[in-house]
């Protein structure tokens, strides 16, 4: 392909059609699910610590999802944090930068850096001694019969690639054009280290600002697409490494297969009743088998999971008797980690399902459903 940001050719017959055709389908549900919102967002908070750690795992990190969602966020009491742990954490809060920029915002070289800073901040083994900053060397690719650009035209090659993921494409377009800018970035190799997990977080900045853009909904992590298969990621990108059409269509067909897929669990999650029935309720469950939770704690969490956001007055059925009863009940959810605030206000409160007791078991649970990547089934 001689200019490697042209959209290849498809044959309308191919497999890769009507995998798009699926995904403008599926997209079209995205945002029309009956589940609450906070009930959402709590999920996709639990799904970005997971997604994090497998980014990590893709690069060698060997931490377990279980031992993420215990550490990340509780403060370390004394000495260095532990790197593998670093690595995760510069991960999620990465994510987490990008869901608090406008979606629409273009693409920038200034961006590109600064997750490239945030991710590799404060590591040593899978570091970069100039954080946020494009390569001032040659490079070459563990691994990979791929020689990268020279340094001298790192900037002028990011320049091409900013134009390309900026540029408005049509509907049917839009899944090519962010598969062609994933491989692209990594086929550039603008960074010494950090390379394979910037070029994860550039895909979830290219998704939010297009099929999810239009939903006011929290945009798919596309690391579970790279982790399910990291033997066929690294076979698919390194087909296309030649910039020739059937390369580029090997890695498209790859990227989207998995994307299709991951779309299709998320919109299940937009159903409540599939979420009460299969995942938060069964977790629910085993707290109360396991003697973690009384029946009254069991009670009000599912009165929250049922209707989304509470607050002490609305559970007056449930919890029967004195409101101080109540408070107390709600008081030890909050400090044992099962419930926390809700945006709407101080005395409204949620299920917290990213942290706390619930979390590791939604985990197993999302993984018998079929959502976790194959490379954290040892976990």
């Amino acid at each position: 392909m001689t200019d490697k940001y042209a959209i290849p050719r498809i044959d309308f017959e191919s497999d890769l059609v009507a995998t798009l055709f699926a995904i403008e389908r599926l997209r079209a549900d995205i945002g029309t699910g009956t589940t609450p919102r906070d009930t959402f967002v709590e999920l996709h908070k639990l799904f970005d610590m997971v997604m994090s750690v497998v980014s990590a795992r893709i690069e060698g990190n060997r931490t377990t999802v279980y031992d993420a969602i215990s550490r990340i966020d509780v403060p370390a009491s004394t000495g260095r944090p532990d790197e593998h742990l670093k690595e995760i954490t510069n991960i999620v809060e990465a994510v987490r930068f990008l869901d608090t920029l406008d979606p629409r915002q273009p693409l920038s070289h200034a961006l590109i850096r600064e997750l490239h800073d945030r991710t590799v901040r404060g590591l040593t083994r899978e570091g970069d001694p100039t954080p946020g900053a494009y390569r001032e060397r040659e490079v070459a690719i563990t691994d990979s019969s791929h020689v990268p650009p020279s340094c001298v035209t790192v900037h002028a090659e990011m320049t091409a690639l900013l134009d390309f993921s900026n540029t408005e494409r049509p509907m049917h377009e839009q899944m090519l054009q962010i598969a062609i800018a994933h491989h692209r970035f990594v086929w550039i190799h603008p960074f010494g280290n950090g390379n394979g997990r910037v070029s994860r977080l550039l895909t979830y900045a290219m998704l939010r600002r297009t099929i999810f853009a239009r939903r006011g909904h929290s945009a798919l992590n596309p690391t579970a697409v790279f982790g399910n298969d990291r033997d066929g990621y690294m076979a698919a990108l390194e087909a296309a490494d030649d910039l020739s059409e059937a390369g580029t269509v090997r890695w498209i067909e790859f990227f989207t297969t998995g994307i299709r897929d991951d779309l299709a669990r998320l919109i299940k999650l937009q159903n409540h009743d599939y979420v009460i029935e299969e995942l938060v309720g069964p977790a629910l469950a085993t707290l109360a088998r396991d003697g973690i939770i009384s029946s009254d704690d069991e009670a009000i969490l599912r009165a929250t999971l049922e209707r989304g956001v509470v607050k002490a007055g609305d559970l007056g059925d449930v919890v029967p008797g004195a409101a101080d009863r109540r408070s107390r009940v709600i008081r030890g959810l909050l400090e044992r980690g099962l419930l926390r605030q809700a945006s709407e206000g101080p005395r409204f409160y949620r299920l917290s399902l990213a942290h706390g007791p619930l979390a590791p078991r939604l985990v197993r649970r999302l993984d018998r459903l079929g959502y976790l990547p194959k490379m954290l089934s040892d976990d």
